[in-house]
């Protein structure tokens, strides 16, 4: 049997899959011990311990100034922003982007619109967006949206030229209106791309998002990762960041599950990434 006809069984398939981690893992604490060895002080990789229990207090004991509990706390503020950010993206692209696939008129309205949006660079218009929405939670959700909904709006927008032109023809020989070829044609085909489009912008949208908390925030976890760098707290950075990761990795699996149980004949044809 050919390489490229062998799939592995679904125990090799995890046992290779947690190697890369486990590898990292070690190639850490290796690296970890060195630097401690020489110098037990030494705060660029701190041990496993250490951050273990830097992130138990951040966790399970109150901060002393207003109580909170600031991973929880943090957690709850960057993930509504995130959340709020694609929802709306979500919303915007799939009015604009369908009535660019359906309408040829709204195409040539917003295609190349679209397209020169796309090309600026979302950090740039940052400063913008705290001059005129404030330092506020509409300027943090606004530069997801900036930074998002201009792919997500050509994604589906292509994904509805897509369409063979013949099952509309079809349509309108059947004598189905404009409203029901979008609802029933249209509208149905994207929507699997819609959470496509979702799983790509997660990225971006977290790179986005700790980029305005580091620079105007008081809470979340961009805010926190840069509050504490001038302290070389790497036994705070380090497990943020592996936090910031697996929520993302989270998010990204429960799209996906999503994704397939609901549009599960989107997914006929090989694996799912």
């Amino acid at each position: 049997m050919k390489l490229i006809n062998r799939k592995p069984s679904r125990r090799l398939t995890l046992f290779l899959g947690l190697l890369p981690f486990a590898a990292l893992l070690v190639t850490y604490l290796i690296a970890s011990d060195m630097r401690l060895a020489v110098n037990p002080s030494d705060k660029l990789l701190p041990s496993f311990e250490t951050m273990a229990n830097t992130m138990s207090r951040m966790a399970f004991e109150p901060d002393k100034r207003n109580g909170d509990y600031l991973l929880w706390t943090d957690t709850a503020a960057s993930l509504y922003r995130l959340f709020a950010g694609l929802a709306i993206s979500a919303v915007i692209a799939i009015v604009i982007g369908l009535a660019m696939g359906v309408l040829p008129v709204a195409r040539a309205f917003f295609a190349q619109f679209t397209a020169a949006f796309s090309l600026i660079p979302p950090i740039t218009v940052l400063p913008i967006l705290f001059i005129t929405l404030g330092l506020g939670e509409a300027a943090k959700i606004g530069l997801i949206i900036v930074g998002t909904t201009p792919a997500m709006i050509r994604t589906l927008a292509q994904s509805a030229l897509d369409i063979p032109r013949e099952l509309v023809i079809k349509a309108e020989t059947l004598g189905a209106s404009s409203w029901q070829i979008t609802t029933r044609l249209y509208l149905p085909h994207i929507l699997p791309n819609l959470l496509v489009a979702l799983r790509l912008g997660l990225v971006p949208a977290w790179i986005f998002l700790i980029s305005a908390e580091a620079i105007a925030s008081t809470e979340g976890l961009g805010y926190r990762i840069f509050l504490v760098r001038r302290y070389m707290a790497m036994d705070l950075i380090l497990p943020y960041v592996a936090w910031i990761t697996l929520l993302a990795f989270i998010l990204d699996r429960l799209l996906l599950i999503l994704s397939k149980r609901a549009f599960s004949w989107n997914h006929l044809e090989g694996d799912s990434l």
